[in-house]
C-alpha cells in the first residue's frame, strides 16, 4: 500500500494582490473584481527572480531530516507538470534538481496530460513503480508547482482562476506508517481537449458537465476505499475558485465546511500543488487527526477529474 513519507512545501516570500499580479495582462477591472468577490481570490504568492530549480531545492529543503541517509533508496524523482513545458529550452529543472541534491542513481522523469491533476497521477505512478521495486525501503520523490511566467495560460484562467507559484515535495514509500492510499479514481472527458480556448458552445458544455464529473469521480474514490462521503473528514481541493466547490458542496450535499479552502485567497491556484499546500496547512492547524480518511481532489482542464482518498 503506497504512503507518504512526508510532505514539504515552499511559499515564495512576496504575497501580490491579484490587482497587481493581472495589471497589464488585459483583464478588465470588472473581472478583477470577479476573482475577488465571487472566487475568492486575493493575493498570490510569486518569485520572479528565482527560477524554477532554485524553488523546486527550496521545498525539498523541507525534507531534509527524512531525506538524509536515506538518499541511496530514493529510486524515482517525478516531476509533475500542468503544462507539458515547465521551462525554456534547453533548461531541463527536475535533471538539474537530481543532480544538485546528488541523487544520480535515481530514474527522472516528467508526467504530464492530466493538467493539475497530475499530481494525484504521479503519487499513483510512483506506487505502482515501487511495488514492483525488490526493496522495500525504495523511496520516491515528486515535486508539484510550476512557474507562473508571462505567457497568457500561466497567469491566469479566463474566468477562473489567478496562479500562484506555490510548490510541493512529496515523499513516497511502499507501506509505513503514515498516510496511506486508499483509492485513486480518474476520468478524462476528452471532448474538452483544446481548453482553455473552447468554443462558446463546449465551454457552456465543460461549465454545465463540471460539478457533475466532479461528484462522480469523488463518489467512485469513496466507493473504492470502502466508504461513503460522510466517512470524509476534510477534502483538501485544488484552488479552482471557491464558487465551483460551493456548487460541488451544494451537488453531493458535502459540507462546504469540510473543503479546506483557507489557502486558496493567500496562494492562488498553484497548477499541481493545491492539494499537497492544503495537506501541510491542515496537518500544521490541527484540522487533520489520526485516523481520520480525508480526500484529495483536482480537475485538469482537458479535462481530467481525478479524486485520492488517504487515512491520515
Amino acid at each position: 500500500m503506497t504512503c507518504l513519507e512526508a510532505v514539504a512545501t515552499y511559499l515564495p516570500p512576496r504575497s501580490i494582490p491579484i490587482d497587481e499580479a493581472l495589471a497589464g495582462l488585459d483583464v478588465s477591472d470588472t473581472q478583477i473584481r470577479l476573482f475577488r468577490r465571487f472566487y475568492g481570490f486575493s493575493h498570490i504568492r510569486r518569485d520572479s527572480q528565482a527560477r524554477l530549480a532554485d524553488q523546486m531545492l527550496s521545498t525539498v529543503a523541507g525534507l531534509e531530516e527524512q531525506l538524509r541517509g536515506r538518499e541511496k533508496q530514493v529510486r524515482y524523482i517525478v516531476q509533475a507538470l500542468t503544462l507539458p513545458v515547465a521551462a525554456p529550452y534547453p533548461t531541463n529543472p527536475v535533471h538539474e534538481v537530481r543532480r544538485a541534491l546528488g541523487l544520480d542513481h535515481a530514474a527522472t522523469f516528467c508526467l504530464t496530460q492530466h493538467a493539475c491533476a497530475t499530481g494525484l497521477l504521479a503519487l499513483d505512478v510512483c506506487g505502482r513503480l515501487l511495488a514492483a521495486d525488490s526493496d522495500p525501503e525504495a523511496l520516491a520523490l515528486i515535486f508539484t508547482g510550476e512557474k507562473a511566467y508571462n505567457a497568457y495560460s500561466q497567469q491566469f484562467i479566463v474566468d477562473t482562476a489567478v496562479m500562484g507559484e506555490g510548490m510541493a515535495a512529496i515523499l513516497v514509500r511502499r507501506n509505513g506508517d503514515h498516510d496511506r492510499i486508499l483509492s485513486y479514481a480518474t476520468r478524462t472527458h476528452g471532448q474538452f481537449n483544446q481548453a482553455p480556448w473552447l468554443t462558446y458552445e463546449l465551454a457552456r458544455e465543460f461549465d454545465r458537465l463540471y460539478p457533475e464529473a466532479l461528484a462522480e469521480v469523488l463518489q467512485a474514490a469513496v466507493d473504492d476505499a470502502g466508504l461513503t462521503l460522510d466517512d470524509i473528514a476534510l477534502i483538501l481541493p485544488h484552488h479552482v475558485n471557491q464558487n465551483s466547490w460551493k456548487r460541488l458542496s451544494k451537488q453531493i450535499g458535502f459540507p462546504i465546511g469540510r473543503i479546506f479552502l483557507e489557502n486558496l485567497p493567500i496562494t492562488g491556484h498553484c497548477f499541481c500543488a493545491d492539494p499537497f499546500l492544503n495537506y501541510r496547512t491542515a496537518c500544521e492547524t490541527g484540522r487533520l487527526r489520526p485516523g481520520d480518511y480525508y480526500m484529495m481532489a483536482s480537475v485538469g482542464l482537458g479535462a481530467t477529474f481525478s479524486a485520492m482518498v488517504f487515512r491520515h
